[in-house]
């Protein structure tokens, strides 16, 4: 009987040591779950918070831009609502009708800075003729100056890649010939010229990247338009650098606004993901978007009563009345001169004794940048960059000519494709207005946050879920 009880005794104490010693067990490995949980909750709060704050996209009323935009007269909500309300529409409107849809244009020049690498031969960088139906009648006249049939890039029959070559010299009825001095075509050769029906051009993604593109780029931003240095007290040079900043974000704009997401189904939408790296991340390239719209605007409406008699003549009564109508409307609106009065003030630039010798440098160096449009490898591209560019440099003209006496010149000469490019320009810009607002909407709840969200709380459900179970089998 002692035996027994001794026995008994002994796998008592047996079990008791190991149900102590489990206890221990799970209390050190609760103890650890629990180290290990804080830890990664730690890491991925950190990894979160990086995520979500290193970038600027949030709502827009906390890293939307505003106050009065650098170097402008006009502050950034007033220039939202006037271009949604009021300009947007009526340049979408402008640059449908026959005179604004046709531009004239030198696809073929040699780069005068490298060897040509060759034509972009993907669909979407071509420029094709378009059919005799496409274009007004006052432009049926046979082109010297076409793309041969059996081109590889005009048998797709694509819309988008359609395109009007037609020369027409009573497309010129009206309009003088003269050269534009800030730009380096010469505006009055028509050797080699042919018409692009720029609603079939569409500016969009073609799929021309790497380094012959990065090339265009860091040349006019490093040889000819070198970003100004903090502090900078010229602001005749920030002029140009702004210009083409924000001309290079309406690009990437218009890119990442209409994007081949899916090459194999031929799928098109907007890339958000482009749009947020390109240009929303970046408050200065945003800023100078609005900066160049301005600017452009300020040219079209000085240039108000010129625009207003001009004659628009493609051969189409009924559309060329509505063409003025709408220019009229454009440049006349009480809307904007509420709005936006004084886009931006040319009269501060350009003083002191420096001034002519100022001017002319920046003049030569945006002369530069126009040459450098015809090393761009992607047709389309090239349309589209020689058109903006002509436009900037038509605004320039109208803003900041002089006579030989170095005074501002009061006889305004614009040739009748410098207002095409002008007008096209500003549409293009007024609608680069549209996408930035638009998009950044769509990322300004960054759908990260709500991935991150859900995984912290199912991490934390699921370290209670074990915590609990753990102090069951306790």
């Amino acid at each position: 009987m002692q035996n027994v009880d001794r026995k008994s005794i002994k796998n008592s104490n047996v079990g008791d040591q190991n149900k102590n010693k489990r206890k221990r067990l799970r209390l050190i490995a609760a103890v650890i779950v629990g180290i290990v949980a804080a830890y990664l909750h730690q890491c991925w709060h950190s990894l979160s918070y990086s995520i979500l704050h290193e970038t600027y996209i949030c709502s827009k009323d906390t890293c939307g831009n505003k106050g009065i935009v650098e170097e402008c007269c006009c502050d950034y909500e007033s220039v939202n609502d006037i271009n949604g309300a009021v300009l947007h529409p009526l340049l979408q409107e402008l640059v449908k009708t026959p005179f604004f849809r046709y531009y004239k244009v030198k696809l073929w020049c040699d780069c005068l800075f490298w060897p040509d690498d060759g034509m972009c031969r993907m669909r979407d960088c071509s420029v094709c003729e378009c059919p005799e139906n496409e274009f007004p009648e006052s432009f049926k006249k046979p082109s010297l100056h076409t793309l041969p049939n059996d081109d590889p890039v005009c048998q797709e029959g694509k819309p988008e890649a359609t395109v009007d070559r037609t020369l027409d010299a009573r497309s010129f009825r009206g309009w003088v010939e003269v050269d534009n001095p800030w730009t380096h075509d010469d505006e009055t050769d028509n050797g080699e010229m042919t018409y692009v029906n720029l609603q079939l051009n569409t500016e969009r993604h073609t799929g021309y990247t790497g380094p012959s593109a990065r090339r265009i780029w860091d040349a006019i931003y490093s040889e000819n338009c070198p970003k100004y240095a903090y502090g900078e007290t010229c602001p005749e040079k920030k002029v140009l650098f702004k210009l083409i900043s924000g001309l290079h974000s309406s690009i990437s704009s218009h890119i990442a606004a209409d994007y081949l997401l899916d090459e194999t189904n031929n799928k098109w939408g907007p890339n958000l993901k482009l749009m947020r790296d390109r240009v929303l991340k970046h408050r200065d390239r945003v800023e100078n978007l609005y900066f160049t719209f301005l600017f452009v605007l300020r040219a079209v409406t000085k240039a108000a009563a010129y625009l207003d008699q001009a004659e628009y003549d493609s051969g189409n009564h009924m559309e060329d009345l509505r063409a003025q109508l709408l220019i009229r409307q454009l440049v006349h609106n009480s809307k904007l001169q509420d709005a936006c009065a004084l886009p931006f003030n040319e009269a501060e630039l350009w003083q002191g004794q420096g001034g002519p010798v100022l001017r002319q440098q920046i003049q030569n160096q945006f002369r530069n940048i126009s040459a450098l449009m015809d090393c761009v490898g992607c047709e389309k591209c090239r349309l589209w960059g020689k058109l903006q560019v002509l436009g900037l440099g038509t605004s320039l003209q109208i803003l900041f000519s002089v006579d030989d006496q170095g005074n501002p010149d009061p006889h305004l000469q614009l040739q009748r494709n410098e207002v095409i490019a002008l007008v096209n320009l500003l549409n293009r810009l007024s609608e680069s207005l549209i996408y930035v607002t638009k998009m950044r909407d769509q990322i300004a709840i960054n759908p990260l946050a709500k991935i991150i969200g859900l995984v912290q709380r199912q991490w934390g459900s699921s370290i209670v879920h074990w915590w609990k179970k753990l102090s069951k089998s306790n």
